[in-house]
Formats: structure tokens, C-alpha cells, sequence
């Protein structure tokens, strides 16, 4: 598939879509190829036709923990977790801010549909969210609120997570 001639999405008025993005593998950070310019189409699409975006929640495969955990740092780190690859790629930061206020209705939200969650105030984003991030929202102004992966969780207990999210996509 050429990802370079993929068209800008047109998103649905309503609610803000929900989006799997692979990171791919580290260097993609340093190397956008063809998918780089395409999830930043992307998000410039996003931002357009939902201007009143005001965060990300985003569930990362790089971090999991015994039941949910969330994101409550305002401005959290870049964390580079992995290793072997080139100096540079050690050098890239994505500074975008946290957003308590979110984690928190984050976690209350978890907590109403019974998902057992806690706040973390100290989680950096890991790789598996700012690569993807670096893409889609270049600037790193939108708040982002990384969610941890229940690693004990099977099938139903991940979607119930998912479905007590769901609303955060109408309110922006």
C-alpha cells in the first residue's frame, strides 16, 4: 500500500474517531518514510474537522500493569525505552503537556464502569506513544493522557475499558 497517496480522511461530524496507529519501530521516529507526512495529514484533519479537540487518550502497548493505570503528570518526560539504536534518536523529545484534569475524569470514568485504576504522577510517554504522537501532533500542544494496557485483563475487561472511554470522544 502506497501510505503517501492515501487521501486526508474526512472524519465524521460528531464524535472524534478513535484511531489505532502503529508506532512501528523506533527509528520510525527519525525516519517518517511515507507514514510520517500521512498521520500528520491526519491530524491536521483531525484539528479541522474537530476544532474543539482539547486532548489525546492514548492506550500504549509499552505500558502495561496489574489493572488499569493512568497518566496524571502535567508535564510528563519522553522516555526512551529501548536500546541499541543511533545517539540521535536519544535526542528526541516530545514535550507535549499532560493534562490531570482529564486524568482524572479519566479515572473516574474507569471507576464507574469497575475498572480497577490508579494514577500514576510520575509515567513518562513511552515510545509506543510520543512516536505515533511526534506524527499526528507534530506541535506536542494538545494534552495527552497516556493509558496503561490491564496486562491481567482479558478480552472483556479491555473492552469494558474502551467502553467507559467511549463518551471522551463527544466531548472532544
Amino acid at each position: 500500500m502506497n501510505v503517501a497517496a492515501t487521501p486526508t480522511p474526512t472524519f465524521t461530524q460528531g464524535a472524534v474517531p478513535a484511531l489505532f496507529v502503529s508506532h512501528g519501530a523506533p527509528l520510525f521516529a527519525m525516519d517518517a518514510g511515507e507514514t510520517g507526512p500521512a498521520l500528520t495529514r491526519w491530524g491536521q484533519a483531525l484539528r479541522e474537522q474537530h476544532p474543539g479537540l482539547r486532548g489525546v487518550v492514548i492506550l500504549s502497548p509499552h505500558w502495561v500493569a496489574h489493572g488499569a493505570r493512568v497518566m496524571t503528570g502535567a508535564q510528563p518526560a519522553t522516555w526512551h525505552d529501548f536500546g541499541g539504536f543511533p545517539p540521535a534518536l536519544y535526542e528526541l523529545q516530545y514535550p507535549a503537556p499532560g493534562a490531570p484534569a482529564l486524568a482524572q475524569e479519566v479515572l473516574a470514568l474507569l471507576h464507574a464502569a469497575g475498572v480497577p485504576a490508579q494514577g500514576d504522577a510520575e509515567r513518562p510517554f513511552d515510545h509506543g506513544a510520543w512516536v505515533p504522537l511526534r506524527y499526528l501532533f507534530p506541535q506536542a500542544d494538545l494534552p495527552v493522557v497516556q493509558v496503561a494496557l490491564p496486562v491481567d485483563a482479558g478480552p472483556a475487561q479491555v473492552y469494558a475499558l474502551g467502553a467507559a472511554l467511549r463518551g471522551l470522544r463527544s466531548q472532544g
